[in-house]
């Protein structure tokens, strides 16, 4: 008995350490980008995040991360526009309608998706999706719809539109995953109901099953978003690297910057103090971003995933 308590006692305080220890990291590392960008924030104030110039210039310099929010946005966006239907389609087959034979290794390839490497999507995208989207989506479209701002300009490849493509692959194992999950949670009794009144499967999984599990898609999908906001390589390679008034984002053919794909292209360069501390603020921006997303989604697949006994409150 007392072996027993002991080992609760030890327990109870080694996750209290780990947590403290999360708590800590997360803490610390607030600290170090808002105490490391603190000098470019007493210069540029509001400008700094409303400004679209980046000149590192000494004498002339001006430091604004709007473009590259935006451009993070913009990205971000086009991810779940393209991967959100592809990540449900796959989620509501493996739960609802693909047989053992076909779910079980296919749920699998999905899963190993998540496992390549980022720079992997980023060799693919310069190589090969790049021009295949130049090709067969950019070229024709700007030639019937060049008109409209969004898609003028000429099409080059390494633009936003080619970034916000590998984002959406890139987050389809997330969303796809936690989505099948839950819709895997739906009740069979209640589905056993709905096909009792004369319900279609396609009725059952749009008016009952996507209705119970909406919190935790949604929150499949802000994780999914958070994914796309945070990724470095694989946008750095395709998105074009454009800098300053260049990098705002008025057409989606055009090369822009997302946060991340900012500090990796220059932080390690930046020769002077004023420079590395407006990379810091960009950095600080990503965080809080990408927090505020994580904290959403926590509660959003809370709400749903709550397992007491093996069913789902």
């Amino acid at each position: 008995m007392r072996i027993s308590l002991a080992s609760d006692a030890i327990f109870k305080v080694a996750t209290g350490v780990l947590v403290a220890s999360a708590a800590v990291i997360l803490f610390s590392t607030l600290y170090v980008l808002s105490t490391g960008s603190i000098i470019v924030l007493q210069r540029f104030g509001l400008g700094f995040f409303t400004g679209i110039n980046w000149n590192p210039v000494e004498g002339r310099e001006s430091f604004g991360v709007l473009p590259y929010i935006l451009g993070t946005l913009v990205t971000s966006s086009i991810a779940l526009l393209i991967g959100v239907p592809l990540s449900l389609g796959i989620a509501i087959f493996l739960a609802e309608m693909a047989p053992k034979a076909i779910r079980v290794p296919v749920s699998y390839l999905i899963e190993l998706l998540a496992a390549v490497p980022s720079v992997i999507f980023g060799l693919w995208g310069l190589f090969v999706l790049r021009f295949w989207v130049l090709n067969y989506i950019e070229k024709p479209v700007s030639a019937h719809l060049g008109w409209v701002s969004i898609f003028s300009g000429t099409p080059f490849g390494l633009d936003l539109f080619t970034a916000g493509i590998i984002l959406a692959i890139m987050i389809i194992p997330t969303v796809a995953s936690i989505s099948r999950d839950v819709i895997g949670a739906f009740p069979d009794y209640i589905r056993e109901a709905a096909y009792g009144i004369g319900a279609t499967k396609w009725e059952v999984i749009r008016h009952w099953v996507l209705s119970y599990g909406r919190s935790g898609i949604l929150g499949a999908i802000i994780l999914g978003l958070g994914r796309a906001i945070g990724e470095t390589m694989a946008v750095t390679m395709v998105i074009g690297n454009a800098v300053g008034p260049n990098a705002m984002p008025t057409s989606l053919f055009q090369p822009g910057q997302t946060l991340p794909s900012l500090i990796a292209n220059g932080f390690l360069e930046a020769p002077t103090p004023l420079e590395k501390a407006a990379y810091m603020g960009a950095g600080l921006v990503l965080l809080l971003i990408s927090l505020l997303i994580n904290i959403v989604a926590h509660i959003m697949v809370s709400r749903v995933l709550k397992v007491k006994g093996g069913a789902v409150e």
